[in-house]
């Protein structure tokens, strides 16, 4: 039956489901063929994004988020103009071709200003070769407009999950926190002509296999050009740490996110898959499996040492204590490992991107 299943090109809803609960032994063939059909369509080439952890400074205060703005126990801070453009120099003599720069959300004009400002900052240093990703949450479509005119190329804005009830478990139920609003955000971004991202968390409080089969087929249905998901890894400091006993094991949950970034890759074969580094934080060699299950690009963490645990999402994130080189170094010889390649210089848009655009 699983081979059936493999050899379609468009997934049902129960199709998914049966998927996502195959034993051990039918698991290793999804992936198998998840990773054919990355060979066949972006290739074994993998591109690194240098992460930039711009401030942990936050208005939302989603229940699983250890920065959440009623978390008292946070250090706040923000990178100065000078640490930016030092990591984006790092990248870019290294080689990485690709920037995410990532913070809390906030909405205020300050905060629209200095990104726009690093934008253009960052283009200047590195002469326009290094590309972007903003991941800042939801903005007013201006906002996005400028942005997108001061040079970021992509944006990663992901849903956590599409099931509207269970959304409103995990943040709360006000205009702030409006589902409504996520789904109008990835609209915005589409129309200001970004490379438009998403993804969702695996393995939350009452989570089913339908739900992922769902969020997959939401991907599918709104023509994303990338997707960042990974296993739902609790943070103590939060609202949905009491309801840890309610958890798959985590090892569930790091199989589940392998078959979802598999089965993605099966559907929307030729979409960028990040590797997340959740993924690091359920198996010792989590981001290489993903790479192996048909994701096509990591994110190397780029932020000053010093700030890192103070962006702590969930617990238990890996390489806090690791500068750059080190994390890269590592990070490179275990890619070469599995027999991937990394694109040196090269952006690495999404092909599908380029196809639906025509570029």
């Amino acid at each position: 039956m699983v081979t059936d299943l493999l050899n379609k090109t468009e997934f049902t809803k129960d199709d998914l489901i049966a998927l996502l609960d195959v034993s051990a032994t039918d698991m290793q063939k999804v992936l198998e063929r998840a990773l054919q059909v990355k060979t066949i369509h972006v290739g074994r080439k993998v591109y690194l994004r240098g992460l930039i952890e711009l401030s942990n400074k936050c208005g939302k205060n989603c229940y699983y988020c250890g920065i959440r703005a009623g978390n008292a126990k946070v250090h706040r801070y923000t990178l100065t103009r000078e640490e930016v453009l030092d990591a984006a120099q790092f990248a870019w003599k290294n080689g990485f071709g690709s920037l995410v720069i990532q913070s809390g959300e906030l909405t205020n004009s300050t905060f629209a200003d200095l990104i726009e400002d690093l934008l253009r900052s960052i283009h200047k240093l590195t002469k326009h070769e290094l590309s972007i990703t903003l991941s800042c949450g939801e903005q007013p479509k201006k906002v996005y407009q400028r942005w997108r005119a001061a040079g970021a190329h992509r944006y990663l804005l992901r849903v956590e999950t599409t099931n509207q009830q269970l959304y409103y478990q995990i943040h709360p139920q006000d205009h702030l926190h409006a589902y409504e609003n996520r789904l109008q955000a990835l609209a915005d971004l589409r129309e200001a002509g970004f490379q438009v991202g998403t993804g969702v968390m695996i393995g939350l409080p009452g989570q089913t296999s339908a739900d992922l089969a769902d969020d997959l087929l939401f991907f599918k249905s709104l023509d994303v050009d990338m997707v960042g998901m990974g296993p739902y890894v609790e943070h103590a400091d939060t609202p949905l740490f009491e309801k840890a006993d309610q958890l798959w094991p985590l090892e569930e949950r790091f199989k589940k996110s392998l078959l979802m970034i598999a089965l993605l890759r099966l559907m929307m074969p030729d979409i960028n898959i990040a590797a997340s580094t959740a993924l690091e934080t359920a198996d010792q060699m989590g981001r290489q499996r993903g790479l192996l299950a048909g994701a096509n690009v990591v994110m190397p963490n780029l932020t000053p040492v010093i700030n890192r645990i103070d962006y702590q999402l969930y617990n238990n994130k890996p390489n806090l204590d690791k500068d750059p080189y080190l994390s890269t170094d590592s990070l490179k010889h275990s890619i070469e490992a599995i027999g991937e390649v990394i694109g040196y210089h090269e952006p690495g848009n999404s092909f599908h991107y380029l196809k639906r655009t025509n570029r």
